[in-house]
This record gives structure tokens, sequence and C-alpha cells, in this order.
């Protein structure tokens, strides 16, 4: 019997087969929600059917929303993966990962199907039967390229208009006149000569220039011999030009190195990609894109369309492919990936070099140039997603809708415009910390942010209790300041802009120290009135155990208007007080990525501070012990890199720090040991 706790739709399970194959969710409208492959339909289709409250909620989201599924019957897992791509392709449907260009790149195109090719610098991918190349992040960068390589490659670069007149008047155009056409339109070289031209700028831009060099140079040296000078110096010039084009592409592989190296940044809801291009051991091109994710996918899933998505068009793919994981069924992947090296070559215009065909293999770079590249690929990636978030929080139209959603989803009176977000951190039940960061209007206001230390707690959500008291106390009795909260003043952080910014002597030469302590109270009647100004939205980060700790703290403090909610990190839900469900924000939503930025901010906030509370215990244990001065610490935290390794050395290795004899390493370890 089906059980309750799941949709009315589930087929029974001896229904679906066990063989490879691709499945589609289905709205009522039978619009294809969802494609999916697998190598044992029954197995995966399961994973959807278990009791709903098992779910991650966003897969919860697209199984209730469908109300079909069906599924096709494959002969083997690369069949899967061909036909997984196709329907994706096809139907677009909104749970599977969406992908969108951030910007339209130049490209450097020779339309090697037209009789007389032509070199250009295009943003249209879909010219008839021409080679590209890049695409580049400057257009100015690639017509500097592109007149340079005109020199030793004299191609057509003019336009159809300007090349018939040509033919009409029967005179070239100024390209032709400084040597940087051959002048086919007047026939100063023949159509074949020119297109034999037009391949050697192919099989050079495709990373055959060194061997263009050493002709060049063999070239010129026997002009040389022979006494043809003129000769002699349009090879020179010819090799300077080359190498001045080669110098425009950072050399970072050896010559013979062809590959894509990808990095990927991402969190819940978005990824950052960086796509390397390397031919010849240099970097011929980069693109970026950014990725919408609906469901929770992992990093090899990722990579796996990731790498549908950069091939499916006319870029053939390298024989070698670096990637942050390598996904479960990379070996169809790159059998996939085979075939359409195999389709680009054969769909391509003829060209001099190596084909394309051949084993595409991807790898996860270990050590060396290529986990180099990789590195600094992923490092594009992060600062790509930074960048990708800080425009949409710039953003005043996105930001304004951001609170009227949040106020609609949590049915509140009014926007939130000011948000107060709390975090606990902690190591291993020690050293616990909170912070309180704000927000407002959609930005955040960094003078106002406040970090708490919490002396004893027994879990997350006492401290989230204490810190809200606390927080809370300012609000009492009109904002008065209460004689605990002042006490914890010294632990909660003052902006350096709140410090008086007093001179060593006033302009009548009187000591102004006189002035300090009423110039002191004045900074800290300044943040008090900050601190006392309620928020519309308090926010806490966790799910309903937190969110019940800080409405206990709420309801004791007697303060009243204040709207509770906790995000839980996992599955990026929204709790409310006393609620038994979640509320889902849509995915990608500028209402959740504002949520997710303040959750984030006051996380990254409480980190900062909780690891500097422990720099400073163990400067000050370590302080303690005769001989050893503040210089001797820092050289000692320099050593090991951190305090766990300092923790963990032996007296004999704490020894082998520049100033510290056995005597006072055995000193160290001992006062370390007792904690």
């Amino acid at each position: 019997m089906q059980s309750t706790d799941t949709v009315g739709y589930r087929p029974k399970a001896g229904e679906i087969p066990t063989q490879p194959g691709v499945y589609r969710f289905r709205d009522k409208n039978r619009r294809v929600l969802y494609v999916g492959k697998a190598k044992n339909l029954r197995a995966r289709l399961s994973n959807y059917f278990q009791p709903l409250r098992s779910l991650h909620e966003r897969t919860r989201r697209m199984v209730t929303t469908a109300s079909s599924v069906e599924w096709t019957v494959v002969a083997s897992e690369f069949e899967a993966l061909q036909l997984e791509y196709t329907w994706i392709k096809e139907f677009n449907p909104p749970f599977n990962v969406q992908f969108r260009d951030d910007k339209s790149y130049p490209y450097l195109a020779v339309t090697l199907g037209e009789r007389i090719p032509r070199v250009m610098v295009t943003r249209n991918r879909n010219l008839k039967d021409a080679r590209y190349f890049g695409p580049y992040t400057k257009v100015w960068a690639i017509r500097d390229t592109v007149d340079l390589m005109l020199k030793a490659f004299p191609v057509r670069s003019c336009s159809d208009g300007v090349y018939r007149r040509a033919e009409l008047t029967g005179r070239p155009c100024l390209l032709g006149d400084i040597g940087k056409c051959a002048a086919p339109c007047v026939g100063r070289i023949s159509p074949e000569d020119h297109r034999e031209l037009a391949e050697d700028f192919v099989s050079f831009m495709a990373g055959n220039d060194s061997t263009y060099i050493r002709d060049l140079t063999e070239k010129m040296k026997q002009a040389a011999s022979t006494l043809d000078y003129e000769a002699a110096a349009r090879h020179r010039d010819a090799i300077g030009a080359l190498e001045a084009a080669m110098g425009k592409s950072a050399v970072v592989l050896q010559e013979n190195v062809d590959l894509d190296a990808f990095g990927i940044a991402h969190d819940e809801l978005a990824a950052a990609v960086q796509q390397f291009i390397v031919r010849g051991g240099r970097i011929r091109g980069v693109r970026s894109w950014v990725v919408d994710k609906e469901l929770d996918i992992s990093l090899g899933e990722l990579v796996e369309t990731v790498l549908q998505n950069a091939y499916e068009g006319a870029d053939a793919p390298p024989r070698e492919i670096i990637v942050p994981e390598l996904p479960e069924d990379a070996t169809e992947l790159e059998q996939w990936l085979m075939a359409r090296r195999v389709e680009a070559d054969e769909a391509g215009p003829v060209r001099r070099g190596p084909k394309s065909s051949g084993r595409v293999e991807l790898r996860v770079a270990q050590r060396g140039d290529k986990a180099a590249l990789a590195q600094t690929a992923e490092m594009n990636a992060k600062n790509a997603l930074i960048l990708y978030k800080t425009r949409r929080s710039s953003d005043f139209v996105a930001r304004s809708k951001a609170l009227n959603d949040i106020q609609d989803a949590l049915g509140m009176a009014e926007a939130p415009l000011r948000m107060e977000c709390f975090d606990v951190s902690h190591l291993s039940g020690t050293n616990i910390v909170a912070s309180m960061v704000v927000f407002e209007d959609g930005l955040p206001r960094k003078d106002q942010y406040r970090r708490f230390s919490i002396p004893e707690s027994t879990d997350d959500t006492e401290s989230i209790y204490q810190v809200i008291s606390r927080r809370l106390a300012y609000l009492r009795d009109g904002g008065d300041q209460p004689e605990d909260v002042v006490a914890d003043q010294p632990d909660i952080e003052q902006p350096d802009s709140e410090q008086p910014d007093i001179e060593q002597r006033d302009s009548d030469g009187d000591d102004p120290r006189i002035d300090v302590d009423a110039e002191l109270a004045e900074a800290a009647e300044r943040r008090r009135r900050k601190f006392s100004y309620p928020p519309n939205l308090l926010i806490v980060d966790g799910g309903q155990p937190q969110v019940a700790a800080a409405q206990r703290a709420l309801e004791e403090s007697g303060v009243t208007g204040i709207q509770l909610a906790g995000i839980a990190k996992r599955l990026e839900e929204i709790w409310l007080p006393d609620s038994d469900f979640p509320v889902i924000l849509p995915r990608n939503s500028d209402a959740l990525f504002l949520v997710q930025r303040i959750r984030d901010e006051a996380h990254r906030f409480a980190i900062t501070y909780q690891r500097a509370r422990r720099k400073r215990d163990i400067s000050t244990v370590l302080g303690e012990i005769p001989g050893l001065g503040p210089a001797r610490v820092k050289e000692l935290l320099k050593h090991f890199g951190s305090v766990a390794q300092l923790r963990q050395a032996t007296p004999e290795q704490i020894a082998e720090v520049r100033g510290v004899g056995p005597t006072l390493a055995a000193a160290v370890h001992e006062r370390l040991a007792a904690g």
C-alpha cells in the first residue's frame, strides 16, 4: 500500500525498470519540470518518492509541483547521457541547472567557408564554416593581435562591399598598399594561394606557432645566404610580428599542450564558471558565465552540466580537460566529449595541422603547472561569484523588491527596512562569541555591527538566548541602558569612526586630557543611541531550535513589534516562531539572496572575532612564561603557522624556533599541555 506521506502519482516499485535510462517529471499542464539520467532507473527514482519530510526542500518542491513522471530505457549509460543532454536543450526544464553568459564575448573568426576567406573580429558564433578563436575579454587586445598577424599572414580582412569595389575598380584598398593584405581582389595572389595563406593563419592560431617561427627563420637565413636581403628583411619582419603576437598570450605550459581548465565557485543557489582555453601552451581565451541552481547538486554533477554547456556549440573539446572534481559517470562523459570532438572535426572546414579526433581525458590536476592553472581559474571563479553578488546588492530596484518580497513572505506589516542578524561561533564549545550585523535598506551598516563574548553556555540555543536577551535589553524602557549591558560594553566591538578625535594639545596650549572623559561619554552615548534603535526583522542563523530560543528571549524582554525568523543553512529555508513548516523563498530570488547575504555576513563577522580571541588568548598564556616576550611569542606563532600546530609540537621542535632554547621550549610545552 502506498504511503500517504508521498505524492499520489508515485509508480509502483515493480513498474520501474532497473536498466539505464532517462526520466522526466511533468506538471499538470504536461510541462517538463526536470530531466535526469540514471544507471538504474528504479534505484534513482525511488530517491524521489521517499517520505516528503526526508527530502531536500528544493527536491520536495519539485516533486510536489510535478503531477507525473515518465522514463525511457536506453541501452547504455552513454546513451542515457546523450538523451538527457538532448532533452534538457529541447525542453529547458526549470529545475535543471540553467546557464547564462554574463556577457557577449568577441571572437577572432576566419571564414574558411567563403571562396576568399576573411579574417574578422565578431561576436556572432553562427557564421557558416568559420573557424573561431577565443573568446577574448577585450576587443582591443584581439585587434592588436590581428594587426600583428596580418604582417606575417596578409589575409583579406575587408568587408564584402570593400572587396567588390576593389574588384570593379582594379585598385586595392589601403591594406593592400601597406602590405597587410595579399590583395586577391586585384589578382596579386590567386584564390588558391590566398586560401593556403588563410589556412596557415588558422594553423598558427591553433597552436602551431613555433613551427612557423622556425620555418621563417630558416627562410630568412637562406635568403641572406643568397644575398636576397629584401626577402630576408620581409621574413625578419614577419618573425618579429609573430613573436609579438605570441607575446600577447601568456606562456603557461609546454608548447605541445592543448587543454581547457575549468574553475567553479558555487553556493546553494548559484555558481560562477571560468574556462581557460590553452592552445600551444598559451592561454588563447577566457570565458566566464553564471549558473543558476534549482536542486541541490554536487560539484561533480555541476561539472558534468558545465562541460555539456561549454561544448554545446561549435567548439571542439581539446584532448585534455582539467576540472575541479570528476563526476560519477566520467567515462561516459569522456565518450560524449570525444564524439563532440569528432563531429566538430567533420563539420569544420579542412585545415592544416592534426585532426581533432582522439580520446578526450578528464583530469583533476594534483601538482605542477596544470594545478597552478586550475587554481588560477578557481580564484577567478570565486572573484566572479563575489562580483555577481555585489552587483545584485548594489541594484536599488532589486533591493526594494527583495524587501517587499520578504515582507509578503513573512506576513509583516511593513517592509524590513532595518534587519539585524545574529550568529554564534565557538571552538569545540570554548571561546564562544556571537556577532550582530545590521542591514538598513538592504545595505550593510558596518558602523553598527556588534560582537559579544559569551562566558558560559551549554549549547548554541543557550548562546542565542543569551545574546538576544542582551541585545533586547537595550530596547526595554524606551531604550534606556540597563546596568548589566553597560558592563558588557568592552566585549562589544566599537567602530573606529566612533572614537573621539583628541588632539595632543588644544589651540590655547592647555592639556586636553581634562575633556577626555566628556568626549568618551559623548561617544558612548552616540553608540547607545544607535544600538537602541529597534529592528523590523531579527534573524538568527539556525532552524527551529534557535528560533525557539530567540523567541523565549523576546517574550521575556517584553519588547514587541519585532518580527523573528531563522535561516537554516543546509536547506536555505526560513523558520518562523511556532511554525511546523518553513517559509520557502523562490530559488535565486532577490529576497533569498538578501537573507543569505546578511546571514553570511554575520557568520564572517563572528568567525573573525573568534579567531582574534583565540590568537589573543594564546598570546596571553604564552606571555605568562618567564623569558618569553612578545617578540618570541610572535616568532613561535609565525614558525608553526597555527595554535593547533604549536600545541602538538614536541619540546625539540619548539627549540628549533629562533631565540627559543631547550629550557624555554620545555617550559612552553609544559604550559600548553596544562591547558
